[in-house]
């Protein structure tokens, strides 16, 4: 889609501006490149092992982006959907117990719970626990059985 709109914003007759057409194609190029690199990388996007829950953070900020959630600390895994306009993103989640210690990393303080908040049908320390399921697949089958046989009788609530 990046390729798509950079050489729509390059050919000559639109009525577009000089200078938006260019930004627009930094924009677009650099995006679309940065989306390539990031599925490229195969970094963890979400993983459910032993110790409990990995989420996989943004590409580029993968180390400080990317949590784990112990076992002890989850209650049940949450799968929602973010609607939109004209399309609806799914995510994955967790959500944790009172009391658990806050989430290392950016994007935990009160500004992402006061906007997080107000957008996603989910409560925010939920979404602060959640990554969209976007650029890679996840499989419900099995993840239930992951779930099952590291963390047995935990819920996983199915909001799709």
């Amino acid at each position: 889609m990046a390729v798509l709109f950079s050489a729509v914003l390059l050919m000559p007759g639109t009525g577009t501006p000089l200078a938006l057409r260019i930004a627009g194609t930094v924009l677009f190029t650099g995006g679309g490149l940065m989306m390539a690199a990031g599925s490229l990388t195969r970094k963890v996007a979400f993983r459910v092992d032993g110790t409990g829950v990995v989420l996989g953070g943004s590409p580029l900020r993968y180390r400080t982006t990317t949590v784990h959630v112990p076992w002890e600390d989850i209650t049940e895994v949450v799968l929602w959907r973010q609607h939109l306009p004209n399309a609806s993103v799914p995510w994955v989640g967790v959500s944790r117990r009172k009391g658990a210690a806050p989430l290392p990393g950016p994007g935990q303080g009160a500004t992402a719970r006061a906007l997080g908040g107000a957008l996603v049908p989910v409560p925010v320390e939920v979404l602060l626990t959640s990554r969209a399921v976007s650029g890679w697949r996840l499989d419900k089958r099995r993840l239930a059985e992951a779930v099952a046989h590291f963390a047995p009788g935990l819920p996983i609530r199915d909001g799709h």
